[in-house]
């Protein structure tokens, strides 16, 4: 039997956040076998780890997809959590975009991603249609298009045509304005109907592309972003070079087995 958990992660409480199943694996198993499994948890990523030379192996599926933040988070906590790792050891994961590792910092899991800075870019045909509101700038990182917006109650109040957004040739589409409340420097909405994740809660892969657009803009490398999903989580951000810090804290809220099936 495997351990297998669902975690939310970015989530002050349960809940919220963004869930994720964690399974610890004692060998390979086939990529149909993992699409499988991700398949029946039915959670927008499922973590698989794997012992790697002292390390973690990591692999994140449904879809399988190339940066994780909020499964790497969950299996950090899961590490811990489980005691097989001490919490004054960091986590580190083997995994298709590098090494990434956590750290714990008190209450926090710290992560260090590669940073996707957007270049921006012209605004794609029926974009504005879609999200039913105009981009103030528009670019494009290494995964996703990314949408300025002209308040943060545009991001809040936004309700697109996900079909016609499934259609934009990226993983997803980033929509983000500057904070208008205390505490909060930025909010963003992530949306990815083109791999099957409509509204994605909190996404830490899309906060490696704000975290220097904001930096940019704000002139300012710590800061704190909120995504505004109907779960919601808070995510603190560093810009460190051409890497991200993205912190944020998580909760366990299933422990079970994984029968040998």
């Amino acid at each position: 039997m495997s351990e297998l958990w669902i975690v939310d992660a970015f989530a002050d409480a349960p809940f919220s956040g963004n869930p994720a199943a964690v399974c610890m694996l004692p060998g390979h198993r086939p990529d149909s076998w993992h699409q499988a499994l991700a398949g029946e948890m039915n959670q927008a990523e499922t973590a698989f780890l794997t012992r790697k030379d002292g390390d973690w192996g990591l692999r994140w599926f449904t879809p399988r997809v190339d940066l994780c933040g909020h499964a790497t988070l969950a299996s950090a906590h899961f590490l811990w959590e489980s005691g097989r790792l001490q919490r004054t050891t960091t986590a580190r994961f083997h995994t298709r975009s590098g090494l990434l590792t956590a750290e714990s910092d008190g209450a926090w899991i710290v992560l260090n991603f590669p940073a996707t800075g957007p270049a921006e870019a012209t605004p794609l045909d029926g974009l504005a249609e879609a999200l039913g509101a105009r981009p103030v700038w528009t670019g494009r990182s290494r995964f996703d298009v990314l949408v300025v917006l002209e308040s943060a109650e545009t991001v809040r109040s936004l309700t697109p045509d996900l079909t016609s957004l499934a259609t934009v040739d990226a993983r997803g589409v980033i929509v983000t304005a500057e904070s208008d409340r205390s505490g909060i420097d930025f909010v963003s909405r992530f949306f990815a109907p083109r791999i099957g994740v409509p509204e994605d809660p909190v996404t830490g892969s899309a906060h490696c592309a704000l975290t220097p657009y904001w930096a940019g803009r704000l002139g300012r490398r710590s800061m704190t972003g909120h995504q505004a999903s109907p779960r919601g989580g808070m995510v603190r951000v560093e810009l460190k070079g051409d890497r991200v810090l993205l912190a944020g804290k998580a909760r366990t809220v299933v422990r079970g087995d994984l029968l040998d099936t």
